[in-house]
């Protein structure tokens, strides 16, 4: 195992960073022409008309899917409202809605058929995998990884969808990620439900849980996945067998772990006894296996916790600012050193779902993936603000965001031309319409249809005057004549 380096970007200065669009990092110029190419075959498959869509519409469909993030509208048309209190210049500028609505019925990105049976996400399967494998290359790796779930918002019905408690998003899918401390996605993969297989072998050694993260460090690249970290978990994942396999591999785990998991045989004090003591107590043992030791922390705050790491013991005791209610004030406690570095390390997941969700893309379809994609674009997005924040740019997420969309809309954007032809149709002039002199019906050249041109009729017929050359329906000639 190498020791754990750290990269930079071969970029001259944020300057050329931003304007060189970062997302490209991402979704770069292979993964649109895919996307034209799906979209395409997916008319053909469903007998549509051929969307002829290109790279630059999709830029531009991408540019206002970003808009609509943090400039959400009551629905997807209002964007190109008349009414000037809604109407988003920028994106009318850019793309027509009858074109928008369009390219979002056609979006595709798999062959229809070619799919994978067995694969509950293979719609999204090659966009899934681009997105990894970017993530991963573009990853500069730091030593803290935590590894969490994210919940992507869906109401609909489908296989994938879970409902847990206490989150704030409680429906929707799952998605097993491991981020670094700023927030940057390094690895995911959404998860498929119980039905699905995995890695059988690491789910029997180590159990479901603790096998995602496993899982996710073999699909790092292989000069990536030679470096010492330190991953970081919650309860859900943690345990002995797991901690002491990350250690084999060379790597190190923190992680809370559950009082059931630790084993009766444990010298620590029991959680309800220790719930007694006073905010600060602490004690600590160490669990040995395969040469390899796992040191327990047990730490009562407002609660009573326990850590479990093959990295960090008790020592140094630090210290934490913790309320009062007896002193009304702030005071000191006394925090075991494994617990503090867990705080530090844990929660890279927890915020870029904070970033996202502050800025996610607002427009919405009923397609039961729909959901998902806009999550890996927002991602995509997210990424790339940590990257360019790692080069010194001290744009915000917002001020970022929209230096993107400006990107795409203006500069893949075709400015719509007028509403439309003028009508060659004139008016009839007065003293002709009334003159009385050869009004006849007749139909209209080549059994086409017009109009009727009748105030208050809005009947539209194959007959017409033959002197006013105006669409007219038989009931009204005679009252479109009559002064």
């Amino acid at each position: 195992m190498d020791c754990l380096c750290f990269l930079s970007l071969t970029i001259a200065s944020t300057e050329i960073f931003l304007l060189q669009n970062s997302l490209s990092y991402f979704f770069d110029e292979e993964l649109f022409e895919f996307i034209v190419q799906q979209s395409k075959l997916y008319c053909a498959y469903k007998n549509w008309p051929d969307i002829s869509v290109t790279k630059e519409e999709i830029k531009v469909f991408f540019g206002i899917l970003i808009v609509s993030g943090y400039n959400p509208m009551p629905s997807e048309a209002s964007f190109w409202s008349s009414s000037p209190d809604l109407r988003n210049e920028a994106v009318c500028n850019a793309m027509r809605r009858d074109r928008f609505d369009r390219i979002m019925r056609c979006l595709h990105f798999n062959d229809n058929t070619k799919l994978d049976v067995e694969d509950k996400y293979t719609k999204l399967r090659p966009l899934i995998q681009h997105l990894q494998k970017r993530s991963m290359d573009h990853f500069i790796p730091t030593q803290a990884i935590s590894h969490d779930e994210a919940m992507v918002k869906y109401f609909g019905k489908h296989g994938c969808k879970q409902s847990i408690r206490n989150k704030p998003i409680r429906f929707g899918y799952k998605v097993w990620c491991q981020n670094t401390v700023s927030g940057y996605l390094v690895a995911f993969e959404p998860y498929q439900g119980k039905s699905h297989k995995g890695n059988i072998e690491l789910q029997a050694k180590f159990g479901k849980p603790a096998a995602t993260v496993l899982e996710l460090i073999d699909e790092y690249s292989t000069e990536k996945r030679n470096l010492s970290y330190s991953f970081y978990f919650d309860n859900y994942f943690t345990t002995i067998p797991l901690l002491i396999e990350l250690k084999e591999r060379g790597y190190n785990g923190t992680g809370t772990i559950k009082s059931n998991t630790v084993g009766k045989d444990c010298p620590l004090m029991q959680s309800k006894a220790m719930e007694k003591k006073e905010r600060g107590y602490f004690m600590s043992a160490t669990a040995s296996d395969k040469n390899e030791s796992v040191v327990l922390s047990r730490w009562k705050d407002n609660a009573v916790v326990t850590v479990a790491s093959s990295l960090y013991g008790s020592e140094p005791i630090g210290s934490v600012d913790r309320w009062s209610r007896v002193d009304k004030k702030k005071i000191k406690v006394s925090i075991p050193h494994g617990i503090k570095m867990y705080n530090k390390g844990m929660g890279g997941t927890d915020r870029m779902d904070q970033n996202i969700n502050k800025y996610r893309i607002s427009i919405k379809s009923k397609k039961w993936w729909w959901s998902l994609f806009t999550w890996m674009l927002d991602m995509a997005v997210h990424n790339a603000w940590q990257l360019s924040k790692g080069q010194g740019s001290a744009l915000t997420q917002l001020q970022f965001r929209r230096e993107i969309a400006a990107c795409y809309l203006n500069q893949f954007g075709i400015l719509p031309k007028g509403k439309g032809r003028k009508s060659t149709t004139l008016p009839a002039q007065h003293f002709v319409r009334y003159d009385n002199l050869g009004h006849l019906v007749e139909p209209v050249q080549d059994n086409k249809k017009r109009r009727c041109a009748n105030t208050g009729c809005t009947s539209i017929g194959r007959t017409q005057c033959s002197r006013c050359n105006v669409g007219l329906c038989v009931k009204c000639f005679r009252d479109y004549h009559t002064k």
